[in-house]
């Protein structure tokens, strides 16, 4: 699938949460709705913001974090995958687009 079509679908999945829009960065997407970065998308796989309330939720379902090659080690970023079923349907996406909103604000404050 090619990054545009990529963006397309996850715009798709986000429809039953809110119109969110996808700016080019670093060689991928980031996810804002309103003002806020809610995920990012890197070699085609998607990344919701999360945070120390809603990380244990996504690590039960065994989404694996966004990390990159920093200088010298391994960064792991505050963004993981979201669970398989819910790339599936919005309405199943739904919940996990509710939790990185809330990710989101709170990082804000």
């Amino acid at each position: 699938m090619s990054d545009d079509a990529f963006v397309e679908y996850v715009k798709e999945l986000f429809s039953e949460f809110g119109p969110i829009r996808a700016r080019k960065m670093f060689g991928g997407f980031g996810i804002y709705f309103e003002d806020r970065m809610l995920g990012l998308i890197a070699d085609s796989l998607l990344y919701l913001k999360v945070d120390a309330q809603t990380r244990p939720q996504f690590e039960r379902e065994g989404c694996r974090p966004f990390v990159y090659l920093g200088k010298h080690k391994p960064i792991t970023m505050s963004y993981y995958t979201a669970p398989d079923d819910a790339m599936d349907a919005p309405a199943r996406f739904a919940p996990w687009a509710r939790l990185a909103n809330a990710a989101a604000l709170r990082a804000k404050r």
